[in-house]
């Protein structure tokens, strides 16, 4: 990888996708890396038509959940409770950090162990804990290796795809002590394991996300292939599992079709390894488990996309990542060009919710609109249409009487010049007389336009009107007249 890295800022996502454009080693993973996931994904879905079935079923189960969130929560809150579980709730990261640091000194934790959660990176939890003396620890291998190396996830499945087993090699031997170098990925995965192996014996608090929280019965349910997750949610005494508000589900019938959606888009398998169904702490006579255990529900701007209709369907997410694996342009840029925990076509359209509007307002537009997103997400979310819709909020106010919904940061990309543009444009389109004294002097003056015209001419040829306009081209044509003669009459 280049010495170069992207920077963690959505405002520099065009500067961020100049370096990695550059670099052939970058762009030629991500190009190999994507091809692989979308044909496993292929195998796992050689009928259309039962994909679309299965998919129609996801989509009403997401959305079933989403029209019933607030009740769905308050029943998941009551049945934890019987459980045993002690739950909690963050308005934004802040206050899951507090309670965090909270737990962790009530129980004089200095280090915790992390299985893969994309939400404790939207908090930045191990930063955070790292102010207060507290080691977080990556369990899933490529966080670990990302962890390492001072590096961001670039996938929310595979966090490290952009990293080549040189780049793994070197990141082991230079700290992990004893490692050595090699290339040889069986070794490396196993030098990672046994560095790992001591960390949850010692850590007094294991961390998780959730996949889907189950409100009939209690439920956390994990999704995992290396049983990182199982042990960091069994093995320590706490357990802290931490997930957005919009991952609760009705029922537990519920988990086995958006499970195998899940599956089968994100790695192409049927199952994964492991299917973890948590529900409370370790009871009486039981060997393993936690002691006692946590779920902190975190908001960070989901209820924004909720309580307005047209991007609730962007939080029926189940965050397997196959749009980024279909889309031309995440299979470019890569993940860590966008600056965002979430990247790709499904980071463009929630991040906007969770940093704000005005942040992140290139996100939207970094789209070919090509529709493959929309067509391979396995529960239906109209991803195009939601770009389009942000793309337009970007750029416009809402009016006064609105704007106690208005996205924040709404109107963030709304430019005095462009503005003053388009009403020029509507002006001129708007009377004939305009109109035509603006093309007469166009063609006319044609030869007078700059060669250099803003972002287009960096990859097109500039723009120049024709030497004369199409209604000028048609008034000096004269109508030929068709010659008549006495065979041609009609008969009488």
């Amino acid at each position: 990888m280049s010495a170069v890295r992207p920077v963690a800022d959505p405002l520099a996502f065009k500067d961020n996708a100049r370096i990695v454009v550059a670099d052939p080693v970058l762009r030629r993973s991500f190009r190999g890396a994507m091809d692989f996931l979308t044909d496993k994904r292929a195998a796992q879905f050689p009928d259309v038509a039962g994909f679309n079935r299965l998919r129609a079923l996801g989509e009403s189960i997401r959305q079933y959940a989403l029209a019933n969130l607030p009740q769905l929560l308050g029943q998941l809150e009551e049945r934890l409770a019987e459980r045993g579980v002690h739950v909690h709730w963050a308005e934004n990261a802040e206050d899951a950090n507090r309670l965090f640091l909270e737990i962790a000194q009530r129980h004089d934790a200095k280090l915790m162990v992390k299985g893969k959660s994309m939400v404790s990176e939207e908090i930045e939890l191990n930063h955070r804990m790292a102010e207060h003396g507290i080691d977080c620890v990556e369990t899933d291998m490529g966080e670990y290796i990302l962890q390492l190396d001072h590096d961001r996830p670039s996938h929310i499945i595979m966090p490290a795809i952009h990293k080549t087993k040189e780049d793994v090699a070197r990141i082991f031997a230079e700290h992990i002590p004893g490692a050595g170098y090699t290339e040889d990925v069986n070794e490396l995965i196993a030098i990672g394991r046994r560095a790992l192996r001591d960390k949850f014996a010692t850590a007094k608090i294991g961390v998780s996300g959730v996949n889907f929280l189950v409100a009939e019965t209690g439920s956390i349910v994990l999704v995992e292939n290396e049983g990182n997750g199982r042990l960091s949610t069994t093995v320590p005494d706490v357990h802290i599992a931490i997930t957005g508000i919009e991952k609760v589900i009705a029922k537990l019938e519920h988990v086995a079709p958006l499970f195998t959606l899940l599956t089968r888009s994100a790695t192409g398998q049927a199952v994964t390894t492991y299917l973890n169904v948590i529900s409370g702490p370790r009871r009486e006579g039981e060997k393993d488990g936690p002691r006692e255990q946590h779920l902190i529900l975190l908001d960070n701007g989901r209820t924004q996309a909720y309580r307005e209709e047209r991007f609730r369907a962007t939080l029926q997410c189940i965050r397997c990542g196959a749009c980024m694996n279909h889309c031309p342009v995440y299979a470019r840029v890569g993940g860590l060009s966008y600056g965002t925990t979430y990247p790709g076509p499904i980071g463009a359209i929630i991040s906007p919710h969770l940093m704000n509007l005005e942040s992140t307002r290139d996100l939207p537009t970094a789209s070919s609109l090509c529709g493959a997103c929309g067509e391979v997400c396995p529960v239906g979310i109209p991803i195009p249409d939601l770009l389009m819709r942000l793309r337009e909020a970007a750029r416009h106010d809402e009016p006064v009487a609105q704007q106690r919904k208005a996205l924040k940061g709404q109107g963030g990309a709304r430019r005095m010049l462009e503005v003053a543009a388009w009403k020029g444009w509507r002006l001129v389109y708007a009377n004939s007389r305009i109109y035509r004294l603006v093309t007469w002097l166009a063609t006319r003056c044609r030869r007078l336009l700059p060669g250099r015209q803003a972002g287009w001419t960096g990859t097109r040829v500039a723009l120049r009107p024709a030497p004369r306009s199409l209604r000028e081209r048609l008034a000096q044509r004269r109508p030929t007249p068709i010659p008549m003669d006495d065979t041609s009459k009609p008969a009488a």
